[in-house]
């Protein structure tokens, strides 16, 4: 591992190359703030991709490009006189600082559960008038939800055992099948949201991560499918000329290879 001295060596050639591309690329030269913003989320997406991955490597190259986003945005702030990295990084020091006081102060905290609300309440006494205010709206309908029910958790606003959201979740399920067998399409969407909203509450308090189990999922589909596909082919057939009973076969096989 590098010192700190070789880590901050290594974060101001990062800034000094970031100098050089911005005055001597094309490229470089012509990005704002807003041109890279696309780029700046497909990088945090393969970044998560690689987290899920558990690819040591591969997280290492995707934290370059995040932090090289990090960097191009700040470069362009000290253009435009408004920000510099410094300016940054003091920033989310300062945050860090204020919002640990069991840290850096005299609160006294049990668990993480203490220091969560104290996140909270620290935030709305900087002048927040909701503590919704920090939910992203652009985020992926998943994330949002459970960012909007960490939040109200964070202020007590909160089921207190499992088995309650459990038959929250019933109950939803209920109503949606009701709605589904009234042929209201409207209503129906309402009620499949509802279900998924109160399983995603439900992952909460069971502790898993809904965004990372679906897409451990999606994962895994994928590869189950792709196996159908490749051992279809190996028969020399399409899967549009097999029958469901057929491939069904080949899809219980790629269970032994994709858990």
């Amino acid at each position: 591992m590098n010192s700190r001295k070789e880590q901050l060596a290594a974060f101001g050639r990062l800034l000094d190359i970031m100098d050089e591309l911005r005055e001597k690329c094309p490229w470089d030269k012509k990005q704002t703030i807003e041109s890279l913003r696309h780029l700046t989320i497909e990088e945090t997406y393969e970044l998560a991709d690689a987290i899920l991955d558990n690819d040591l490597e591969e997280i290492k190259k995707e934290l370059g490009d995040v932090l090289l986003h990090i960097v191009f945005y700040a470069k362009i702030g000290s253009e435009k006189k408004a920000f510099d990295i410094g300016d940054v990084a003091n920033s989310i020091s300062d945050k860090l600082i204020v919002r640990h006081p069991h840290i850096y102060g005299d609160v006294t905290v049990e668990n993480e559960e203490d220091v969560k609300k104290n996140w909270e309440q620290l935030k709305l006494a900087e002048g927040k008038t909701s503590v919704l205010e920090g939910v992203p709206k652009n985020l992926p309908a998943i994330v949002k939800a459970s960012r909007i029910q960490e939040k109200v958790a964070g202020v007590g606003f909160d089921w207190e055992a499992p088995e309650q959201v459990w038959e929250k979740v019933q109950e939803e399920l209920t109503e949606l099948n009701e709605e589904i067998k009234k042929g209201d399409t409207e209503n129906t969407e309402k009620e499949f949201g509802d279900v998924l909203f109160s399983l995603i509450n439900y992952a909460r308090f069971i502790g898993v991560n809904p965004e990372n189990a679906l897409e451990k999922t999606n994962k895994k589909f994928i590869n189950r499918f792709q196996f159908l596909e490749k051992s279809a082919k190996k028969e020399g057939k399409n899967l549009s000329e097999m029958s469901l009973s057929e491939m069904d076969v080949h899809w219980e096989n790629s269970k032994e290879f994709f858990k």
